[in-house]
């Protein structure tokens, strides 16, 4: 069956509070959402958030990136697209092949809403698709937004109350606040698991005084401490650090996560659909991991349900892979959605 045609849309969920890291702030996720349509009336839906300080793309990006490429689409096969927009060769005699025309997020929209579009055409479930046997209860972590410390603590301590008892706690380029933060968190709610992101915030030296001063603190990890450039700092402080060193905006591509394993500048590192293009591209990267025995975190940015929904589904598929879990953004709306396929049970997952 083929592609008819291909539609976008700006979506908006409101948020319960702001989400504030070291790189931006919101009151709302803001993402795109494109209808991809066959010639049976079959629809695939994708989506893609706005993240220009991680991807480098605005909704206006992605929009206009979907827009640029659309027409190449028409009249193909789901598979078709899929293995056209991951191409390396060059499109219809143009110099720069498709897939490296548009950004990673914009790519992630289109390539899940092919593989859902296929998954309708062959009358399947996306379990099926994905081969999932294992439905017991998968666990995500919750985020704590970067805030004062004490409001921070709150917030850690209400969470925890909803049965939510895996934190990934945002902090900034203030080491010694980050610092405090931690600690209290960990002395007040003692059964915490406590994840550190950084989000490239600190400097080594920033890195080494947030490590001593956890040295009697029990942390999961620490996540991108330094600029995603500096994989020789990111090596030194993994080698430095008894806590594990999660790489996150280092990795993007399976060749950067190569780069990252093989150099040993992390232990382990996180995918996101809307860094690597997509549930295509994430696939390659959890075989590599499996294969070598990554420890990987399955993250993203605050994003839509339909997004949510494919990664949770990969969530599932890889659980001998994923390791711990970043896909919250249902526990932030303000409302909750009923476009989700899974229901969110303090921080347990079930289909």
């Amino acid at each position: 069956m083929k592609i008819t045609k291909i539609e976008t849309e700006i979506k908006y969920i409101e948020l319960k509070t702001p989400f504030k890291t070291a790189l931006r702030e919101t009151s709302h996720v803001e993402f795109v959402r494109v209808h991809v349509e066959d010639e049976n009336g079959h629809v695939g839906v994708g989506e893609a958030p706005a993240t220009k300080a991680i991807t480098g793309e605005d909704i206006e990006i992605i929009l206009n990136s979907i827009e640029s490429v659309r027409e190449h689409f028409l009249n193909l096969t789901c598979k078709e697209a899929l293995e056209l927009l991951h191409s390396s060769c060059a499109v219809r005699n143009e110099e720069v092949p498709l897939g490296y025309r548009i950004g990673s997020s914009a790519k992630a929209a289109l390539d899940m809403a092919f593989i859902s579009l296929h998954v309708k055409q062959e009358n399947r479930s996306l379990a099926e698709h994905f081969c999932i046997e294992d439905f017991t209860p998968i666990k995500t972590d919750v985020t704590i937004s970067l805030n004062s410390a004490d409001v921070m603590l709150e917030d850690a301590k209400k969470a925890y109350n909803e049965g939510k008892y895996i934190l990934k706690v945002k902090v900034g380029s203030d080491v010694l606040h980050a610092v405090d933060v931690i600690r209290k968190i960990a002395k007040e709610l003692l059964h915490v698991q406590i994840l550190v992101d950084a989000n490239q915030a600190w400097s080594f030296e920033d890195s080494l005084i947030f490590i001593k001063n956890m040295q009697d603190m029990k942390i999961e990890l620490i996540e991108q401490p330094v600029i995603a450039a500096d994989l020789d700092g990111l090596k030194k402080i993994a080698e430095a650090s008894d806590i594990p060193i999660l790489a996150d905006e280092a990795v993007f591509t399976l060749e950067d996560v190569k780069k990252v394993i093989e150099s040993k500048s992390a232990d382990m590192i996180n995918i996101k659909l809307m860094k690597c293009g997509g549930v295509t591209k994430a696939i390659e990267i959890l075989e590599y991991a499996r294969e070598k025995k990554v420890t990987c975190m399955l993250g993203s940015m605050l994003e839509g349900p339909y997004s949510i929904n494919i990664a949770l589904y990969l969530a599932f598929a890889y659980r001998d892979v994923i390791r711990y879990i970043d896909l919250d953004s249902p526990l932030l709306y303000k409302e909750p959605s009923a476009e989700l396929d899974f229901e969110f049970f303090g921080c347990e997952i079930t289909p």
